[in-house]
């Protein structure tokens, strides 16, 4: 038999997951949830179900609504994730700026501002602005996700080559500030959970490759995602795919590195900055040499055959600038990949959902990491769509 601090331990255990089933089933349907809805879906008893709720709603993580529809006796409550005090802080960092965005726990953001800094400035900046966050609401924080770009352990800066750091504690920097946990999570990364919470479901392996000056991949399975056992699978922009004639110099000193063939740099010139909208993207496509285009296409079209055919990918997904670049260059891309090698199958190719928020992927890491639960699609499209 267990003892008695085991049995406790235990019977905490239990009550914490049958709390985060609870509210995940709140935040699947929204507005429309109730204690009997939450009792049939989990097969607890009306009075543990209520009593779950009635935790949740102390907590102010749900809110009570209007009353659904009668079934055949006294119309029952209808639940909602409560908007009003919670707050997840989204920091998406580059090399010159970062955007610092408050969400509420519906997924919606209510309030954003943006620092920009130079490498020298960069710490003094960040700090001054969270310290300032921190000071307004922190009372209402409930956790921090920060999106970088660079190899990560969700608590140190590994390496990050843009930012010019190597083995920093941000997290732990980040929380002494803010008094919340904080998470890393590195930006491709956070695209390829973006781009997998806006669909209601999943399957198999996906490849996401980020183009933009540099380039970056993500694996998720089955709508999660597959970091790999030392946080650094997608790590593909410096793995060499032209040799010879074609192979030209990288930045990172190599040569033929799918980065110098395949990045925004390499196939629209020195002009191109990551901070570009759309339209100064296709301006700078219009004008530039279709001899890299073409190649910066085939290049990764090669990349992208390989890792399907390792992975047996569903799909393969495009994000970042490329997106901008339109339906010519996908073209390219799916041309060049149009053949099935022996014992493969074809793979499709599309670019990423232009609907998706920067910070969506980032404050779904945060949101799961410090309540076990997700927003729905329908959630986050109703919080990405335009406001009045």
């Amino acid at each position: 038999m267990l003892n008695g601090d085991d049995a406790h331990d235990t019977q905490a255990s239990v009550r914490r997951a049958n709390l985060r089933r609870a509210l995940q089933l709140v935040f699947r349907s929204p507005g429309s949830q109730t204690r009997a809805g939450i009792a049939r879906a989990t097969g607890l008893t009306a009075a543990t179900s209520s009593s779950l709720v009635a935790e949740l709603i102390e907590s102010r993580l749900v809110v009570e609504g209007g009353q659904a529809v009668s079934t055949g006796g006294k119309r029952p409550t209808t639940l909602s994730v409560d908007a009003s005090h919670h707050l997840i802080l989204v920091l998406v960092m580059r090399p010159t700026d970062a955007r610092l965005g408050l969400v509420a726990l519906d997924g919606t953001e209510i309030a954003a501002r943006r620092v920009t800094y130079t490498d020298g400035t960069r710490d003094r900046m960040l700090d001054a602005a969270v310290t300032d966050i921190a000071a307004e609401y922190g009372a209402r924080l409930l956790v921090t996700g920060v999106q970088l770009p660079g190899t990560t352990d969700g608590r140190r800066v590994f390496e990050s080559v843009q930012l010019g750091w190597r083995d920093v504690p941000l997290a732990e920097r980040l929380e002494r500030l803010l008094g919340v946990p904080v998470l890393l999570v590195n930006d491709v990364d956070a695209e390829a959970i973006a781009e997998a919470a806006m669909e209601e479901e999943s399957s198999g392996y996906r490849l996401f490759i980020h183009i933009g000056t540099g380039i970056g991949a993500a694996v998720t399975l089955d709508g999660d995602l597959a970091p790999g056992p030392r946080d650094r699978a997608g790590e593909i922009g410096h793995v060499q795919v032209e040799f010879g004639g074609e192979a030209r110099a990288c930045r990172c000193g190599r040569q033929g590195c799918l980065e110098s063939a395949s990045s925004m740099t390499a196939m629209l010139g020195d002009d191109f900055d990551d901070a570009l909208d759309d339209e100064a993207i296709g301006a700078l496509a219009a004008a530039s040499d279709e001899g890299r285009l073409a190649e910066g296409a085939r290049a990764l079209a090669r990349t992208i055959k390989l890792i399907s055919a390792v992975l047996d990918a569903a799909e393969v997904v495009i994000g970042g600038p490329a997106r901008a670049l339109g339906d010519s260059f996908l073209e390219r891309v799916r041309a060049e990949i149009a053949y099935t090698a022996t014992g493969t199958a074809d793979v499709p190719v599309r670019y990423a959902d232009a609907e998706v928020s920067i910070s969506t992927g980032v404050a779904q890491v945060a949101l799961s990491s410090a309540l076990g639960v997700r927003w729905s699609p329908a959630q986050l499209r109703a919080a990405s769509a335009p406001r009045d």
